[in-house]
């Protein structure tokens, strides 16, 4: 982990993503309401400073909107809000986007929290293990379905034990161990649900391990398996997104299948 911390009682962390596309494509990936909700979660933004970011992630965190402080398109992107909940301290999210060569820009995002104690640094820590796996779907939704909107279906399970052996029995459950990146993969659920694809990449971090498939079936999208520990059981997420004109029917069809199918395997 490497937390940075200044005089002020400022602590941050950092990562950053080189991806295709010029900065005014990835600004509007990263900026703006319908690009957010394209790649990460559905989120509204006035895009002003002084406006309001909502992120709907289902969590309570949904009625703690954020406030744009920085808006300077396209280069520089920054948000203050309350990231580790009502009685956590002021945190705030900055993006910049630096073009590269190639037709491609560096995009960096700084996470920080305003704190006396270092109470809340596991809070960081979890950051800085999500913001990498989140920037590789970012790449991937910019290489592939670049200014078309997502439909998303996520499905949470737990898991008594470790992250590595959540990861391991995730692997598992996902028919995925073993597969190389190129590898066609395919996965079903109850009833018709299905998805079929090919394995992207593989994270195996020790704080976020996470599997990136690209679909083809029902609709073209990009899923995302992950495992992490936030609390006293183990977290396991699939994340769907799909894109195209079959997108929404494929999602609201499916996602009650996978939920079941993550709360079989992971009550």
């Amino acid at each position: 982990m490497t937390i940075k911390r200044d005089p002020s009682g400022r602590r941050s962390i950092q990562a950053e993503a080189e991806v295709p596309g010029t900065p005014e494509e990835v600004w509007e990936a990263i900026a703006t309401g319908p690009g957010i909700g394209s790649w990460f979660y559905p989120t509204d933004v006035e895009e002003r400073v002084g406006g309001a970011l909502s992120y709907h992630t289902g969590s309570e965190m949904d009625h703690i909107p954020a406030k744009v402080t920085a808006w300077d398109p396209p280069r520089r992107f920054r948000h203050e809000g309350k990231d580790c909940g009502p009685e956590g301290p002021p945190t705030a999210t900055e993006w910049t986007i630096e073009p590269r060569a190639g037709g491609r820009c560096l995009v960096r995002v700084v996470h920080s929290l305003f704190a006396s104690t270092d109470d809340w640094d596991d809070q960081l820590e979890n950051f800085e293990a999500g913001w990498p796996q989140a920037l590789v779907i970012l790449r991937l939704y910019l290489a592939h379905f670049r200014d078309r909107r997502a439909s998303i279906l996520r499905a949470y399970g737990a898991f008594d034990g470790s992250v590595d052996e959540a990861w391991t029995a995730l692997l598992a459950a996902l028919d995925a161990r073993g597969l190389a990146a190129g590898d066609p993969w395919t996965l079903s659920a109850s009833g018709a649900a299905s998805l079929a694809g090919t394995l992207e990449e593989v994270h195996a971090t020790s704080r976020q391990p996470t599997a990136f498939f690209r679909t083809r079936e029902p609709a073209a999208g990009i899923a995302a398996a992950c495992a992490y520990k936030i609390a006293e059981r183990a977290t396991v997420v699939l994340s769907v997104y799909f894109y195209g004109d079959g997108a929404p029917a494929a999602a609201a069809r499916d996602e009650a299948a996978w939920q079941a199918w993550m709360k079989d395997r992971f009550p």
